[in-house]
């Protein structure tokens, strides 16, 4: 697994894990990368600081160069990674508690509220990645969920 930083043309960045750096080029390639702040698909790779450690045998630095932010002398442990994706999906449970299911009916749902035409409320529901786009393209402002939703209907 790789980690990029990447940016959408309206300068937010994030990172993002790829299995290799040519998974980043075919997905880029396909349109299939998008902001999760703004849903942009024009996705670039950030500027990286290179993570270089430091020579067995010399002092580590004691603070961090002007500017750079001070990172883990270690790699991320498979329990890290499971407290973050708990984090995560507590957060996503709580916005879903205040928002509305609305099934298949996403894409019609959220052009209507951004038209004006239907009160806007916070919603989530499926649709596919073509009618994604087209909301996008039209400026409709959506944003995938980072972690799969089961509609209510088959939850038992």
């Amino acid at each position: 697994m790789i980690v990029f930083d990447l940016r959408c043309s309206a300068m937010h960045v994030f990172e993002a894990w790829f299995g290799s750096s040519a998974a980043y080029d075919e997905q880029r390639a396909r349109g299939l990368l998008a902001c999760p702040i703004c849903a942009d698909t024009d996705v670039t790779k950030a500027v990286m600081a290179p993570n270089i450690p430091a020579k067995g045998n010399s002092a580590a630095r004691s603070t961090p160069p002007a500017g750079a932010v001070a990172e883990p002398d270690r790699q991320s442990s498979p329990s890290d990674v499971k407290a973050a994706l708990q984090v995560i999906a507590r957060a996503q449970a709580e916005m879903l508690a205040r928002s509305t299911w609305v099934g298949r009916g996403f894409a019609e749902t959220a052009r209507a509220m951004h038209e004006g035409s239907v009160e806007q409320a916070p919603i989530h529901g499926q649709t596919t990645l073509a009618e994604a786009r087209a909301l996008v393209e039209e400026g409709v402002p959506v944003a995938p969920l980072p972690l799969p939703v089961t509609p209510p209907e088959i939850v038992n």
